[in-house]
């Protein structure tokens, strides 16, 4: 799995740390971690958590990434950008607890978690706990056993509404004004991550176009 890092301006000084407790874990179960910054607070190409966002549902609806790891001071605006465009599923996780069971029972691809609320002592180790529970024990299994059927189930029917109700990611970039598309993807590593990887043509040739 191709993991996405993705930090917004208020916490761009939390990215190593961040970063680093990600690679830890994931890395022995055989993930990778593409960093896409931002990587500090004097970062020429700034993002705010709507432009994260954006960016992240480039990665995710471009193949580019299989998984996007973003957040901000609370969580709660990264995920309201996230699930702002079709093809991702972005879950506010803040405990070990609240990972497996995203995972499980709601089976996304993508986090915001919460990078200054409550993050004191030990906000490390709760990073490492929860990226362990989050990519340790496979997707989409359930939680609890008995409820494993009717979970999956409405996944499929969440999935199903979802394809019906938004529109195509690149008509949805389209009608956003460019100088914010165009702010998602300017960072410093940017190029270099996401065109080795990406996988829709489609989505390549739009994000050419703004660069």
């Amino acid at each position: 799995m191709r993991i996405a890092l993705i930090n917004e301006n208020s916490q761009a000084g939390k990215n190593d740390l961040i970063c680093k407790a990600l690679e830890k874990v994931v890395g022995p179960m055989g993930h990778v971690v593409d960093n896409y910054g931002m990587y500090s607070a004097e970062d020429t190409a700034e993002l705010t958590y709507v432009t994260a966002g954006i960016l992240g549902a480039i990665l995710l609806n471009s193949g580019a990434a299989d998984y996007v790891v973003t957040g901000c001071g609370t969580g709660e605006g990264a995920m309201l950008a996230m699930n702002s465009f079709p093809g991702v599923i972005c879950g506010h996780v803040e405990d070990p607890v609240d990972a497996y069971t995203f995972a499980h029972v709601n089976d996304g691809n993508a986090v915001a978690l919460p990078f200054a609320k409550g993050f004191g002592w030990g906000g490390e180790l709760n990073l490492e706990y929860i990226f362990e529970k989050l990519f340790g024990f496979g997707h989409g299994k359930g939680y609890p056993p008995e409820r494993v059927e009717p979970e999956q189930r409405n996944k499929k029917i969440l999935d199903d509404v979802r394809s019906k109700t938004l529109r195509p990611l690149t008509e949805c970039l389209a009608s956003i004004e460019p100088g914010l598309v165009k702010s998602a993807v300017a960072g410093e590593h940017f190029a270099e991550l996401f065109f080795e990887h990406c996988k829709d043509q489609e989505i390549a040739e739009f994000v050419r176009g703004l660069r």
